[in-house]
């Protein structure tokens, strides 16, 4: 049987509730953090905070998408009050599921002290590391990886702190690198890294290798699987980013918010439902959370309402 099956029944209830209303549709964000909900150099997120408290108090699943590993993230969820939702590190590369997103059968126990278990749905770091190191020296090009950067390079490059610049450099399942050399020596090592089933993609301050099938919209359509198998209904997903790397995310969602960059990187993601924002960083990714869900607020509060209701009166019926 497949897993959804095996989830959605023991979720019955779930498409009585939500016809009480269209507004009930579960919901779920994924979002990328540099540049997005965090601010690209001070990391505040602040203008974000309203929306995030609201978007926890009606049960929508905020999920960081991000180029950070998943040492980086573990203080920030924290920080951002998001230790009870998956996250996307690596830009694909790593899935990290928390025990309310887990299934008995499907899911070996987290070992690692947050309790999430891991998926990773592209390549070892190790296998990225040692093409990397043959095709550097066999089409002779120009780049650095992160790896081979020390922690105060690191830290000049991206303005973190030590103990942020060491969990930037533990990578699973992909390597970012500086590109030191022309375009057309890129072009030419993007084609070799596509025949050993690697891919090159553009983020913020680095490139990052990884797996072909590890990248942000694959694994964004994941979870939405694993959501609907848990909740037993597909959920209306909403999308914000502001980088190449942010795209196919943002072809992956329902609703999509190209949140205006401090770059001059085309970020043009194909989404029918797209809206690009005014403002930048967290003030924008609140405009943007506003401008697709923000009319539908005082619906979903009164639509919240009638639910606790209906569950209420469901339950008197069956001690009754």
């Amino acid at each position: 049987m497949p897993e959804s099956a095996r989830l959605s029944a023991s979720t019955p209830s779930a498409a009585s509730i939500s016809s009480i209303d269209p507004a009930l549709q579960p919901r779920l964000v994924v979002t990328d953090l540099d540049g997005s909900l965090l601010d690209h150099h001070s990391y505040d997120f602040s203008p974000a905070a309203p929306w995030l408290a609201r978007l926890k108090q009606m049960g929508v699943p905020v999920i960081p998408v991000t180029s950070k590993t998943r040492a980086e993230l573990i203080p920030l969820r924290e920080a951002l009050g998001l230790t009870a939702t998956p996250f996307i590190a690596e830009n694909g590369a790593v899935i990290g599921l928390p025990p309310g997103w887990c299934h008995a059968r499907l899911d070996r126990p987290g070992s690692g002290r947050d309790g999430v278990v891991i998926k990773h749905p592209g390549v070892d770091v190790g296998f990225i590391r040692a093409r990397l190191k043959v095709w550097r020296e066999r089409l002779d090009i120009r780049f650095t990886r992160m790896g081979e950067l020390s922690v105060p390079e690191v830290m000049e490059l991206t303005g973190l702190d030590a103990v942020r610049a060491r969990d930037a450099r533990q990578r699973e399942g992909s390597e970012p690198l500086l590109w030191q050399d022309s375009e057309a020596a890129l072009e030419a090592f993007r084609a070799a890294l596509e025949g050993d089933g690697l891919q090159l993609t553009q983020g913020g301050r680095f490139w990052h290798v990884m797996g072909l099938s590890a990248d942000k919209g694959n694994a964004v359509e994941w979870l939405v699987k694993r959501f609907t198998a848990l909740r037993g209904r597909t959920p209306l997903s909403l999308g914000l980013g502001d980088g190449p790397n942010d795209i196919t995310m943002l072809e992956a969602v329902d609703q999509a918010v190209v949140i205006r960059g401090c770059h001059d990187l085309a970020v043009e993601p194909r989404n029918a439902s797209l809206y690009r924002t005014e403002a930048t960083g967290p003030t924008g990714w609140a405009e943007g959370v506003d401008y697709w869900w923000g009319r539908d607020d005082r619906r979903l509060a009164t639509a919240e309402k009638d639910a606790a209701v209906f569950l209420e009166s469901c339950s008197l019926s069956t001690v009754l």
